[in-house]
This record gives structure tokens, C-alpha cells and sequence, in this order.
């Protein structure tokens, strides 16, 4: 069931918040106010150390040295974290490692960030999001 609520904001922010979300393809402010809302409360899950998902994606120069192996070594450790590995050849040097894992916000951080940090990765992210205990 929808809830209306009324919100007072400056003339100016309100203007931000128009250009904000005007390319971003939102047809009305409600949506883009639950987005916000509902980051926040992803967020509010990571940092209560939660039950979450994400993907951790890396690019990396496929010739740097047992690089690929230190991948698969993390990989295995967190094994019952992943849910998912896919592997891309981007072109004759870089490669795309995409892995979908699920589990305690720390965990998940701990294996994005040993992934990131490896040498030869040249650029990594972890993008949250949370099983949607609360979310809807």
C-alpha cells in the first residue's frame, strides 16, 4: 500500500534535485526519492554488517604473472560466499572477472578488497546492494 507524504524543500535544492534526476530517466520525484530512501537502507545493512549481495568486478592484465591464480586462490577460500564467477576476454591483454557473491557485509568487502588490491588488477568495484530484508 502507498503512503503519501509531503516534503518542503528550498527552492534551489529542489532544482538540483530536478537536474539530478531529470537525466537519469526518473518520470516523477516518488521514484527518485524511494531510490534514495532505499540506498540509504542498503547502506544502513552494510554497515549493520547484514546479510548481503554484490558483485565485485575487476580488469586486469591477463599477463601479469600467476595473477589469474591469486584470483582463483581468493575465489576458493570465499568459496561459500560466491554465487557466481564469469570470466571475459575484453581483448589480446585485459580481461574482465565479474563474481556475484552473498553474505555477511564484511565478508563480502574482505573479498572484494583482496581481489582490487591484487597486482595487475588495473581497475575493481564492488557494487552493493542487500537481500531486500526490508526493502520493497
Amino acid at each position: 500500500m502507498l503512503k503519501r507524504f509531503s516534503i518542503s524543500l528550498d527552492e534551489k535544492l529542489l532544482e538540483q534535485f530536478d537536474n539530478y534526476i531529470r537525466p537519469r530517466g526518473y518520470s516523477n520525484r516518488s521514484e527518485a526519492v524511494r531510490d534514495l530512501i532505499r540506498k540509504v537502507l542498503v547502506n544502513e545493512e552494510w554497515a549493520q554488517d547484514s546479510e548481503v549481495v554484490g558483485v565485485v568486478s575487476i580488469v586486469y592484465n591477463h599477463h601479469q604473472p600467476q595473477l589469474q591464480e591469486k584470483i582463483t586462490e581468493i575465489q576458493h577460500v570465499y568459496h561459500h560466499a560466491i554465487t557466481s564467477s564469469t570470466h571475459v576476454h575484453m581483448d589480446h591483454d585485459n580481461c574482465l572477472e565479474v563474481t556475484i557473491v552473498k553474505g555477511r557485509a564484511s565478508q563480502v568487502q574482505a573479498l572484494a578488497e583482496q581481489m582490487i588490491s591484487l597486482r595487475g588488477v588495473k581497475d575493481g568495484n564492488l557494487s552493493m546492494t542487500s537481500t531486500g530484508g526490508g526493502l520493497h
